[in-house]
C-alpha cells in the first residue's frame, strides 16, 4: 500500500533540486543577456564572461524560450531590444542589483560583526562571567544584538537556533560541533561556620556520610555520590540527602542558612569565602575538575560575530577563572 505523506515528500525531494538548479540557470541567463545587450554583439559579450559565443546565443535563446517571448531582434550585423526585451532588461537590472545587494551583506557579515548573536550559557557561569564578558563585548562592537539564554541543559545548537552555546563537562560528546576550550574549573566542598560549630568539621571524606550533604544536581556528576580529588588520590563517596536544588546561588543560600555541607564551583563560593559567610570543608579535597568550551556549528565562513565573541570569551574567561583560582588559594582555609 502507498503511503501519500512518503509519496508527497519522495516527490519533494526529487523536484526541490530541479527547481533551484532552474532558478540558478534562469539568473545566469539573466546575467549573459545583459551583457550581450550591454556589450551589442553575442560575440563580444562572449569574450567578456570567457565563453563560447555558442553558449551565450543559447543562454539567451533558453531565456526567450522560459519566457515564451522574444527578447532581442538579430540581424548579421546587429541586434535589438524587442519592446518586451526593453522592459525584461529594466527588470533583470533591478533583479541582479537586489542579489548582488545581498551578496555583499552577507559576504559584509563574515568580515563585520553585525547582527543578531543568540548565545546559550549555564546559569551560574553565566552570571558571573558570560554578562560581564557581553558588557564590554557590545562596547567593543555596539552592532551586535545579543539574546542570551541561561540553562543547565546543553542544547541542540541547530535544533534550538544558538549560535553559540557555553558548557562545562569532562569530555564532550561526539556532535559533530566544533569546540574551543576557554579554560577549566573545578569545585569545591563547602558549609556555612554556624553549620560546623554546632555539627562538627569533616576531617577526611569518610566522615561526610555522617553529616547532612546538600546535592547540586547536574548532568555532570550522579546524584547518590560525590567524586572526590585529594592526596592520596580519588574517592567516591555514598551520599544520603535530603536536599537537592539545581542552580549554584540556590545552592549557596542553602549553605549560608547551615542547612548542610554542599558542592560549590569555585567561581560561586569564593566571593562568599572571602566574605567569611561559608568556609572550605575538607580544603586538600575538590570535585573533577571541568573543561568549559565554546561550541558552534562550523569553522568554515564562520559569521563575524560568532568568530570575535569566541576569541573574546577565550581571552576574558580565561583570564576570569585565574584570577578566581589564585583569589581560593589567598583566601585562609577553615581550621577546625
Amino acid at each position: 500500500m502507498q503511503h501519500p505523506e512518503l509519496t508527497v515528500s519522495l516527490s519533494n525531494a526529487v523536484t526541490q533540486p530541479d527547481q533551484d538548479r532552474k532558478t540558478m540557470d534562469t539568473l545566469q541567463n539573466m546575467r549573459v543577456f545583459m551583457r550581450v545587450v550591454d556589450a551589442g554583439s553575442f560575440t563580444l559579450a562572449a569574450q567578456q564572461m570567457d565563453l563560447t559565443t555558442a553558449h551565450v546565443s543559447r543562454a539567451v535563446a533558453d531565456l526567450e524560450r522560459h519566457l515564451r517571448t522574444r527578447l532581442l531582434n538579430r540581424t548579421t550585423r546587429r541586434i535589438a531590444l524587442t519592446e518586451a526585451g526593453e522592459r525584461y532588461l529594466l527588470r533583470c537590472e533591478q533583479i541582479m542589483s537586489y542579489v548582488q545587494e545581498a551578496e555583499a551583506e552577507a559576504s559584509d557579515a563574515y568580515v563585520r560583526p553585525s547582527g543578531r548573536l543568540r548565545i546559550h550559557t549555564m546559569t551560574s557561569f553565566g552570571q558571573r562571567y558570560v554578562i560581564p564578558a557581553i558588557s564590554n563585548y557590545q562596547k567593543r562592537y555596539p552592532d551586535v544584538a545579543i539574546e542570551l539564554t541561561l540553562a543547565q541543559r546543553i542544547p541542540d545548537l541547530l535544533e534550538d537556533g544558538f549560535d553559540v552555546s557555553l558548557v562545562l563537562a569532562r569530555e564532550l560528546p561526539d556532535s559533530g560541533l566544533i569546540y574551543r576550550q576557554l579554560g577549566s574549573v573545578y569545585s569545591i566542598l563547602c558549609a556555612s561556620p554556624f553549620y560546623l560549630e554546632k555539627h562538627g568539621t569533616p576531617q577526611r571524606p569518610e566522615d561526610l556520610p555522617h553529616h547532612n550533604c546538600l546535592q547540586l544536581v547536574s548532568s555532570l556528576s550522579p546524584l547518590d555520590e560525590w567524586a572526590l580529588e585529594g592526596p592520596e588520590g580519588n574517592s567516591k563517596i555514598a551520599l544520603k540527602t535530603n536536599f537537592q536544588v539545581n542552580v549554584a546561588e540556590a545552592m549557596l543560600l542553602s549553605l549560608k542558612e547551615g542547612m548542610g555541607i554542599g558542592v560549590l564551583p569555585i567561581f560561586a563560593a569564593v566571593d562568599a569565602l572571602r566574605a567569611g559567610t561559608i568556609v572550605r570543608v575538607l580544603p586538600h579535597y575538590r570535585m573533577q575538575q571541568l573543561g568549559v568550551y565554546a561550541l558552534y556549528p562550523s569553522r568554515q565562513y564562520l559569521d563575524a560575530k560568532i568568530s570575535t565573541w569566541v576569541d573574546w570569551m577565550h581571552e576574558s574567561v580565561d583570564k576570569a577563572l585565574q584570577d578566581d583560582h589564585q583569589a581560593l588559594e589567598r583566601i585562609a582555609v577553615h581550621a577546625p
